[in-house]
């Protein structure tokens, strides 16, 4: 069964592209990850400065791959200081149809 979540965080003022850099960096390394199904990252229209990143793996052998990998860490690291939460909000999804 796959796993489908998204997650949410919002970019401190100043941090903007250094964030944008970042997410560029990591979309590249997931998208190769061999159980990696989707990694959208999206900015709310109405305020760039929301994140919204919809993802899809293929199983929870692949999300745990995802989430052990050296870049990801790298990534969640430096992320903290660029955002006003304490880390990225996750929401786990289930398919209905």
């Amino acid at each position: 069964m796959t796993k489908t979540l998204y997650a949410e965080f919002t970019v401190k003022p100043g941090s903007e592209a250094r964030v944008a850099e970042m997410m560029q960096e990591l979309t590249e390394h997931v998208r190769r990850e061999p159980g990696n199904q989707l990694f959208l990252p999206y900015t709310r229209e109405t305020n760039p400065r929301e994140y919204f990143v919809f993802e899809v793996y293929q199983d929870d052998a692949a999300f745990q791959e995802h989430i052990s990998a050296d870049y990801g860490a790298r990534f969640n690291g430096e992320l903290s200081a660029h955002i006003e939460e304490e880390g990225s909000v996750l929401t786990w999804l289930q398919q209905v149809a």
